[in-house]
């Protein structure tokens, strides 16, 4: 079978135009939200009623639910993004996790707030693969990846903000807050465009939205499953050092306690300098794997001293927390490669399920992490899964191929491994 037409390349070479703003303002509404509950865990469930000694293992199953939502939506959102197009996940997404988290800040039992943190994790999963997929078809392929680090930079400031406003407000307003936030970027989204690249593609009449095509060849599956591997230690690192940081500094002997609201801040602060050190480096070694390996080998310093920090200051557990999250800060580079490897015709699809599949990843991490606890320890427990999650990285980085400047005008082939690879 022929391959269709080439897609044109959208030409923009400066990150700062309307499309990468507007991507930028979404992920960072998206991050808040997706990070409000671990920050509002403790005193929401506290103020539930939960006595303490359910609220690790309460937290564990809502938070899984969250995650849960997340795999579900990344799906949906994907064949969505190729179907309808970009836009129509901008909007879709957003709307959907905005009035989830608002609904959130009124729940008065565990069940109902499981159920609103499914469908808030729905909500979520469109909007950063929908953003990146975006972006990368509408600049130029030599700057995309700045686009998608400034993308990715200031959208982990969210969580920044959702720890300030955790901490200054009730958790009830924190949920009301991130769901005003989401109304309000709805307005800005009818500035945004649809990708030239996929409208040329509806033009053509080819199908779109088959996500078996990713399975069509050994290939194929092959990279998708290295790029959903090389995301994991993010993750691991995030989904349970950062969030379940109160039980774990309890466990290194770190008095008082961490606070999940100030380690997250801490963490995102590190993760968006990170975010874009990773993209700049890349850009500078004009390589995205080369600029992986060292964040995963600085992020796997970083747990190996988290493990090891027994009797450190809240401060210096503080520090650590940021190491990290610098260290995880590959995050951007991470969703660009996904964006990369796949023809126009299931780069929505990809972009926006491998993110999520590697979030969603955490639902085995803590089901892992808590059938060990009682035999390991939380630091033993955790130090297991991390092993898992960095071989698995390792592996994967070695089957990734180069994408950097990567031509991306090209569509999927039903019968043959997809052209330019």
């Amino acid at each position: 079978m022929a391959h269709p037409k080439p897609i044109p390349e959208g030409g923009h070479k400066s990150p700062f135009n309307v499309i990468v703003i507007v991507a930028a303002l979404g992920y960072f509404v998206d991050i808040y939200d997706l990070l409000l509950f671990s920050i509002v865990r403790v005193p929401s469930l506290q103020d539930l009623g939960l006595p303490p000694e359910e609220i690790q293992h309460v937290g564990v199953m809502l938070l899984d639910w969250q995650m849960a939502g997340l795999l579900l939506g990344g799906i949906l959102w994907g064949l969505l993004g190729d179907m309808r197009g970009r836009i129509s996940v901008l909007f879709g997404s957003i709307i959907t996790y905005s009035l989830a988290n608002i609904a959130n800040g009124f729940v008065t039992d565990v069940d109902t707030y499981a159920f609103l943190r499914f469908i808030a994790g729905i909500g979520l999963a469109g909007e950063l693969g929908a953003g990146v997929t975006l972006v990368s078809e509408t600049m130029h392929r030599e700057y995309r990846g700045l686009g998608t680090t400034l993308v990715a930079s200031f959208g982990v400031l969210g969580a920044t903000v959702a720890a300030l406003v955790g901490d200054l407000f009730d958790w009830r307003t924190a949920y009301f807050v991130g769901g005003g936030l989401g109304i309000v970027l709805l307005l800005l989204r009818f500035a945004t465009y649809e990708s030239g690249m996929f409208e040329q593609l509806k033009q053509t009449g080819s199908r779109r939205a088959r996500f078996w095509l990713i399975f069509k060849t050994k290939d194929r599956i092959l990279r998708y499953l290295a790029c959903i591997g090389i995301g994991l230690p993010i993750w691991y690192a995030i989904g349970l050092l950062i969030v379940f940081s109160p039980e774990l500094s309890r466990a290194l002997g770190v008095t008082p306690a961490a606070n999940a609201g100030q380690a997250v801040f801490w963490a995102y602060m590190g993760l968006a300098v990170g975010d874009m050190s990773s993209g700049l480096l890349s850009q500078r070694l004009r390589s995205r794997k080369s600029a992986v390996l060292a964040f995963v080998v600085m992020l796997a310093v970083s747990v190996v001293a988290y493990h090891l920090s027994t009797g450190v200051s809240l401060t210096g557990f503080y520090v650590i927390c940021g190491f990290i999250g610098f260290a995880a800060g590959y995050w951007a580079l991470f969703v660009t490669i996904a964006s990369e490897q796949f023809g126009t015709d299931i780069r929505s699809t990809v972009t926006t399920t491998v993110p999520n599949f590697v979030r969603g990843a955490v639902i085995p991490f803590t089901l892992l992490y808590l059938a060990l606890h009682e035999s390991l320890g939380a630091l033993g427990a955790t130090a297991v899964v991390g092993v898992i999650a960095f071989a698995l990285a390792g592996l994967s980085l070695r089957h990734l191929r180069e994408s950097f400047g990567r031509d991306l005008d090209y569509a999927e082939d039903e019968d043959e491994p997809a052209v330019g690879i």
